[in-house]
């Protein structure tokens, strides 16, 4: 299929490449065979330095760790940090708008990995609206994940990843610990030292531009200056970075798939097909139990967007004696950015005319669909303006004192923040006004291709439309505006001491330490919602009326460059507008028209965890059958209290209004609740290392970790729901709760590895690893009331629900919902069994049926709010407990090789990862499923040249399919992300010793982003991904 074809292109590329490279390779051994005899020592620098450094690190820890370092001074091999982190085995990331933001390692997620800034526990907040598909329209911050994407490279100087756990290492990562290490003034040479780059950056995507939004080049700056006296006792170290980037983004995405048995789908009662077979099928499936996904709609966006990063890094170090270092730190990073989309959205009305099944035998899905209608329905044009600011601050002291030759302390404490939250104008992270035309008459959508293909046909006769026989703004009508605030904050308080003692002069050493640390999350949210024109557009041809100058047609399918939609006709015509501005134009009209803005959700979580640990762990070296070994054992006790509190409108009552329906009353004040949790672990681990020969390391490391819950399963807040009819005929109410007592996750790790050094700067690894974990986080149920709400529709002895049923079973009625409930207003109204029976045998008709008359008047006239003689509500409540296991292992493999002293290199990793807890496609829509997120096979190959001045780097990464997220929308629903691959390239040139003028390429074959749901033609998003260019220098001093 299409969509497969640029994985072929990136593999022909690197194999171009390699075959260049392996030229080279040759032409260096035949140098190299005519004289063998001359050793001389060779100075690397530059990636090959940076490369050198990451073994060393890799080698001489007693664990698994991998780690990138710094090429040079303010020049980290990436631009972004994400992508610097995939070419380790194991590490994986996820892409926002094409840039790299978060990791997953070893199959566990962004939230199931701690990140740590010079050893500190950071935090973390993210509310993920600027790039997502429609799911992030209401994207509320409430797990524990990292964004990457916040922090500039060029500050730092080492990313290291802990892939076992140790004892001396904070908790809270099952798949890795990233350690982000920053520059250290007296870590460098005295005197004054630094480097000052700019980079010119070139997005391809604003190649074509539909006005004069943006730039095609936007700026990149950054500077680090180092300073420290010469007897190296005072040292001060500034950072900062500017970057901005302007892009456009094109993408196809579908809002819902309804999962249904192909019977229920066939069945007119659905709605689905026409009665007496009119629908034509095509590809129907042989079984009437197989399920099929049918759509709810298919739209085209289209977004012009910025992203603008300010870093800036202080560090100041004093030395006042030779064994006594102080630190004082600070780190400060904001990243805003911003998107203004256009939609262009076509919704099935149903009953379809013509549906076509591909062949799929698990989840057969339509993939071409088409209906006729009678009249029109809209075709809809939502304008959304999107905007988020990302803050983090920390500062941070560090006392390092050397008591004696054997013996050291020290002591670590910082204050760190995160603040993710709105940034449009006008105090949202998103602002939605959806209008549309209501002249489609006839629509077909094909999902056969990369994106799928409309088809429309329009009639825009009066009243609907202006009767001008074309699709224009005349035919435009209002529907609803909606806004959303998200917010989530997130504060450490963080103290530790740290001590070592040296047991002998070989390596061996002792490890003490206590932490402890404090973290409140705050999670907010405000939604609103307005009716303007409503979305059956009752209001036709409004939006000229009221905002005929803010918007502008233009041609939204004709701004893709690789998918083709292939419209033709009206479906060349699309709109765009402001959001904001519309909005205010819009509403003000419509408020004066009595239609109020109304709020929809509003939430109010805060969680707070205190970490108590101290730890031990010994270091012993020492030789076994000869060969030298290091042992590290260690084990860390924890103790986490965890403290939740949800601010909620209070119900006061759940009132029956009529046969089965049920409203609650809620306050109009809110209440907090509160709950609690507290939990203890030991955390023991284990780390064997033997150097069988000189050049060959084995391992063996056993370890315990834990991750905590994602903070919205630990929020206090709870919710009752209405029933759908009453209790004393069968009816369940349900209710949902957090959980704020629920454990951690807990995992036994098992690794195995052995490292061949066989060369300087050349290396092959095998590794394999294990994990079992326990306390997944599922659903689970618990009957009981909430809010001490009582059942006014209970039938029990002494209500008078129950005096109705007993009256209706007496008099021979059926207690049917109507029954029922007009039995029970009639007891309310009268006070008396006998008078209600009365008035109640009075207004039955032939056959025993009330009068529809009489009912209706009743329904009308009365409703049913429950009082002391009704009993407590026993509600079914769904909350988050741990009640899932699962098994996880894999293979890693990576190697390195450098011929000779030509300059030439490569470097590769695959890893092979599976598990037990992955997503059934064929599992019933209607139920949750629990799946591990972020699963999946990596592999990634570097093509390297580092010599005279000149240091390349052709660099292809490849993430095979993995599942995003679960149980979305009405059928439950998985989001899996295509297989994906990306070839970048880095070339610079030393002009002079202190001057390198560089060239990135990023994305170079254009790959693009898709995720769907239980089948490949399911839809979820596809994204165009374009180019970028950075051209740039850098002046060392």
């Amino acid at each position: 299929m299409k969509r497969h074809r640029r994985l072929n292109t990136s593999a022909s590329l690197l194999a171009l490449s390699a075959a260049i490279f392996a030229a080279g390779q040759a032409q260096a051994q035949a140098q190299s065979g005519a004289d063998n005899s001359t050793v001389e020592e060779i100075v690397v620098t530059g990636i090959r330095a940076s490369l050198e450094r990451s073994i060393e690190i890799k080698r001489t820890n007693s664990g698994v760790v991998d780690a990138i370092s710094a090429e040079d001074m303010g020049k980290f091999p990436d631009t972004n940090l994400a992508e610097s982190l995939q070419r380790i085995t194991g590490v994986s990331i996820d892409r926002t708008n094409g840039e790299g933001s978060q990791v997953t390692v070893r199959g566990f997620g962004p939230s199931f990995n701690l990140v740590t800034l010079n050893g500190r526990s950071m935090p973390t907040a993210k509310v993920a609206t600027v790039g997502g598909d429609q799911s992030a329209d209401f994207a509320s911050g409430t797990s524990r994940s990292f964004d990457f994407s916040n922090l500039a490279s060029e500050g730092v100087s080492t990313l290291e990843v802990y892939k076992t756990g140790r004892a001396a290492i904070p908790s809270g990562g099952i798949g890795a610990t990233i350690n982000v290490k920053t520059r250290r003034p007296l870590d460098g040479k005295p005197g004054l030292t630094g480097s000052i780059g700019a980079k010119g950056v070139y997005d391809t995507s604003m190649d074509k531009k539909v006005d004069d939004f943006g730039h095609k080049f936007t700026p990149e700056v950054s500077g680090l200056v180092n300073w420290a006296d010469d007897s190296e006792k005072f040292g001060v170290s500034l950072f900062g970075s500017y970057q901005k980037r302007d892009f456009t983004s094109r993408a196809a995405t579908s809002n819902d798939w309804n999962i249904r048995t192909y019977a229920d789908f066939i069945n007119p009662a659905n709605g689905f097909v026409r009665n007496g077979g009119a629908t034509q099928i095509t590809n129907a499936p042989s079984n009437p139990n197989t399920l099929v996904a049918i759509p709810n709609d298919s739209r085209y966006h289209f977004s012009q967007g910025e992203r603008e990063r300010i870093n800036g890094q202080m560090s100041v170090q004093y030395r006042p004696v030779e064994n006594l270092t102080l630190t004082v730190d600070g780190v400060y990073a904001q990243n805003k950015q911003f998107e203004r989309r256009n939609d262009s959205t076509n919704w099935f009305n149903r009953p379809f005319d013509k549906v076509t099944f591909d062949n799929n035998p698990v989840v057969a899905t339509a993939v071409l669909l088409s209906e006729a209608l009678s009249g029109t329905k809209d075709m809809g044009f939502e304008q959304q303006y999107r905007a988020t600011k990302d803050t983090l601050k920390s500062v941070g002291f560090n006392g390092d004192w050397k008591v004696t030759d054997r013996f050291g302390l020290s002591l670590d404490a910082h204050v760190s923040k995160a603040d993710s939250g709105p940034d449009a104008p006008n105090g949202t992270s998103m602002t939605s006004v959806s209008i549309g035309a209501p002249v489609v008459s006839a629509h077909s959508v094909d999902y056969r291709g990369d994106v799928p293909v409309q088809t429309i046909t329009i009639n825009d006769a009066a009243p609907r439309g202006n009767g001008n026989g074309v699709l224009d703004a005349g035919d435009l009508g209002s529907q609803v505006a909606r806004t959303s605030a998200q917010r989530q904050q997130q504060k450490v308080k963080e103290v530790r001491l740290d001590g070592h003692w040296d047991l002998d002069d070989n390596g061996s050493r002792f490890d003490f330490g206590a932490d402890y640390r404090t973290s409140t999350m705050i999670q907010t949210s405000l939604n609103t919602q307005q009716d303007l024109g409503s979305w059956g557009i009752s209001n036709p041809r409004d939006v000229q009326q009221y905002a005929g100058s803010l918007v502008k047609q233009f041609c939204l399918a004709c701004q893709f460059n690789s998918f083709h939609p292939n419209q033709t006709g009206a479906g060349l015509v699309s709109f765009r507008a402001n959001a904001i501005d519309l909005y205010n134009a819009l509403s003000a009209p419509y408020v004066a028209k009595g239609n109020a803005i109304g709020v929809t959700g509003q939430d109010n979580n805060r969680v707070k965890e205190d970490i108590s640990a101290i730890y031990g762990q010994i270091t012993w070296k020492s030789e076994l059958a000869g060969r030298p070994t290091e042992l590290v054992t260690g084990i860390r006790y924890e103790t986490t209290k965890v403290a939740s509190t949800s601010l909620v409108r209070t119900p006061s009552a759940i009132v029956w209004t009529a046969d089965n329906d049920f409203t609650v009353q809620t306050s109009s004040t809110y209440q907090p609740i509160s709950g609690k949790g507290k939990y203890n672990n030991l955390l023991p681990s284990m780390d064997f290392r033997i150097d069988l020969r000189d050049d060959l390391t084995g391992r063996f490391s056993f370890s315990r970790t834990i991750a905590r819950p994602e903070y919205g399963n630990l929020f206090a807040a709870q919710t009752a729901g209405a029933p759908n009819r009453p209790i004393a005929n069968g009816a369940i109410p349900l209710g949902t709760s957090g959980n704020p007592d629920l454990d951690p996750l807990i995992s036994d790790n098992f690794d195995v590895s052995v490292e061949w050094y066989y060369k300087p700067s050349s290396y092959v690894s095998v590794g394999f690893f294990e994990k079992r974990v326990n306390n997944f986080v599922g659903t689970g149920t618990k009957t009981g009331n909430l809010f001490g709400l009582r059942d006014p529709s209970s039938g029990a002895a002494g209500s008078r629900s129950g005096d109705a049923k007993t009256a209706l079973t007496g008099i021979g009625a059926n207690q049917t919902d109507v029954n029922l409930f007009t039995m029970t207003a009639l007891i309310q109204q009268t006070g008396s069994v006998a008078a209600a029976t009365a008035q109640f045998q009075a207004n039955r008709i032939a056959g025993g049926d009330l009068n529809q008359a009489f009912v209706d008047q009743i329904l009308a006239a009365y409703d049913i709010t429950a009082n002391s003689s009704d009993p407590l509500f026993n509600f079914q409540i769904s909350q988050p407990i741990n009640n899932r296991t699962g098994k996880i292992h894999g293979f890693e493999v990576a190697a390195q090789h450098f011929f000779g002293d030509t300059g030439f290199g490569v470097s590769g990793a695959y890893t092979l990862v599976s598990g037990d807890v992955g997503f059934n496609n064929g599992a019933n829509p209607a139920e949750d499923q629990f799946a591990l997120l972020g699963l999946s096979d990596t592999a990634n190959a570097t093509l390297i040249y580092d010599k005279n001045g000149i240091s390349a780097r052709l660099a292809y990464n490849w993430r095979d399919k993995f599942l995003q997220a679960t149980n979305r929308g009405g059928s439950r629903n998985p989001v899996f992300v295509a297989p994906f691959a990306q070839l970048d390239f880095n070339i610079s040139y030393d002009v002079t010793p202190k001057l390198a003028i560089s060239l990135e390429g990023i994305n170079l074959t254009k790959e693009h982003l898709r995720t769907y749901a239980r089948d490949e033609n399911e839809l979820w998003y596809a994204q165009e991904l374009d180019r970028r260019f950075l051209l740039g220098a850098r002046y060392r001093f």
